[in-house]
């Protein structure tokens, strides 16, 4: 017999015999292998950790926000893997992604969910100014200066008192510097620029050098 436990914390997300999940919306949907399981009448798609970074941060005991019927501009959705699990939670998620590799995946996977905005753009111009304000700020770049993309798009779309959610990829920035100090360097930035750090860990075992941040845009100085 399976057993499941709902997230009281963290409204969506499920624990399956240890294991993370989303519900699935669309029974059967499947798109990258996860494996599926019905309870009760329900469909739950497992969230595998050591392929999203959310999904390591939620397993590291990070502190994420609500995420329930929430809007999201996604940074950096790369095939849409996150996404898909996020569009079971969210209200409304547009996901930027500028690598023609990855959006024909990106698009397949927004045809099926519909709640899924696929935007291809390079998040650094933030020119889909039709975008609306959005609750969180979600980015997953692999930038030098993938911390002021993140700041920059927050300060247009960025609801005050809304949640950044940050992925730094630390190889990215400096390759020289110990992946803990390339972290403690960026969230200097983010509480010189008005957000508040709520939680932060780094994500390893499941991605190395790698940290996740939880920020809320309080008192905006950029």
């Amino acid at each position: 017999m399976r057993f499941l436990k709902i997230n009281e914390k963290l409204p969506g997300f499920f624990s399956i015999d240890g294991k993370l999940a989303t519900e699935n919306r669309l029974k059967g949907f499947d798109p990258f292998g996860d494996g599926t399981v019905k309870i009760g009448g329900r469909e739950f798609r497992f969230f595998n950790p050591e392929r999203s970074k959310l999904a390591a941060a939620m397993v590291k005991n990070i502190q994420i926000p609500d995420l329930k019927h929430k809007t999201m501009l996604y940074l950096g959705a790369a095939h849409g893997y996150t996404v898909s699990h996020l569009s079971s939670i969210c209200k409304r998620i547009y996901a930027v992604e500028f690598s023609e590799r990855c959006f024909p995946s990106l698009l397949r996977i927004c045809e099926k969910t519909r709640n899924i905005i696929p935007v291809f753009a390079d998040a650094r111009l933030v020119k889909y100014t039709w975008v609306e304000n959005v609750d969180i700020v979600y980015a997953d770049l692999a930038q030098s200066d993938q911390t002021e993309i993140a700041m920059r798009n927050a300060a247009v779309f960025l609801k005050k008192n809304g949640s950044l959610l940050l992925a730094i990829k630390t190889r990215s920035i400096d390759v020289t510097k110990h992946p803990r100090k390339v972290c403690t360097e960026e969230i200097k930035k983010l509480r010189k620029s008005g957000f508040g750090v709520i939680s932060w860990k780094m994500l390893d075992p499941f991605e190395k050098a790698h940290g996740f941040v939880v920020a809320e845009l309080r008192e905006p100085s950029f």
